[in-house]
């Protein structure tokens, strides 16, 4: 069975690798593009005006209700329709363009990942004290001051728990971009058990090194959190 997952001609240990990697690289590139729509959605929410609020809502509302196979299928296949309908307008003689599978996961798993995070924000944001940013703007403090230096820190203490755990979701979501034949981590094993006929021993391995790296990120996520709340007294 070892021989099956070593490196070389004779295993798939290369191929999975690789597919890890892609699996790593997909979930990181998709966090900053998350975090961002959530804080954008969560700004929106709270808007005093009427506009941003229903914009808000509205889209975390739909991305929440949507299954995430359908948003990336509605990404990958919708955009690159798109791409192709813009290209024979500019340059009729010209060829086909293919979507990347990746940007596509990327901008889906980033629309379904700041949905989420944009209600996780939104609550972080209506637990400020108010006392607190109403004292910056009495000792001068701009709104942008207020905003990094006051308000910043405590969202991030009250939101990261649950980023946390939508974080360990999006590192589970990536395996739903190997049906837009995306060579990452699943996509692999897919390919390693159509070659050699053993689903069992695969999926195991692949299992387990989701289940690692899930560990893995509960550590991490264990020790921003305790760095986050450095300071703050325990009831």
């Amino acid at each position: 069975m070892l021989e099956l997952f070593s490196f070389g001609e004779k295993g798939w240990g290369d191929e999975l690798a690789f597919g890890l990697l892609v699996t790593i690289q997909l979930a990181f590139a998709s966090l900053p593009v998350g975090l961002a729509l959530g804080f954008a959605a969560a700004g929106a929410s709270l808007s005093s005006l009427l506009p941003f609020r229903l914009l808000g809502r509205a889209y975390t509302t739909i991305m929440r209700g949507m299954p995430e196979i359908l948003t990336l299928f509605v990404v990958y296949n919708g955009i690159g329709i798109l791409l192709n309908i813009l290209a024979a307008w500019w340059d009729p003689e010209g060829g086909s363009i293919e979507f990347s599978p990746f940007l596509a996961g990327v901008i889906a798993l980033g629309l379904v990942f700041g949905a989420f995070a944009g209600e996780v924000l939104r609550g972080a944001f209506q637990a400020l004290d108010k006392g607190q940013v109403e004292a910056a703007l009495a000792v001068g403090m701009s709104g942008t001051q207020v905003f990094f230096r006051v308000k910043v820190p405590q969202v991030w203490r009250f939101a990261l728990p649950g980023l946390g755990n939508l974080w360990i979701n999006l590192l589970k979501d990536t395996a739903l971009v190997s049906i837009i034949a995306l060579d990452d981590l699943m996509r692999m094993t897919k390919v390693a058990v159509g070659y050699t006929k053993l689903p069992f021993d695969f999926y195991l391995v692949t299992c387990l090194i989701y289940w690692l790296m899930s560990i893995g990120s509960e550590v991490v996520l264990a020790r921003m959190e305790k760095h986050a709340n450095r300071g703050v007294k325990r009831s």
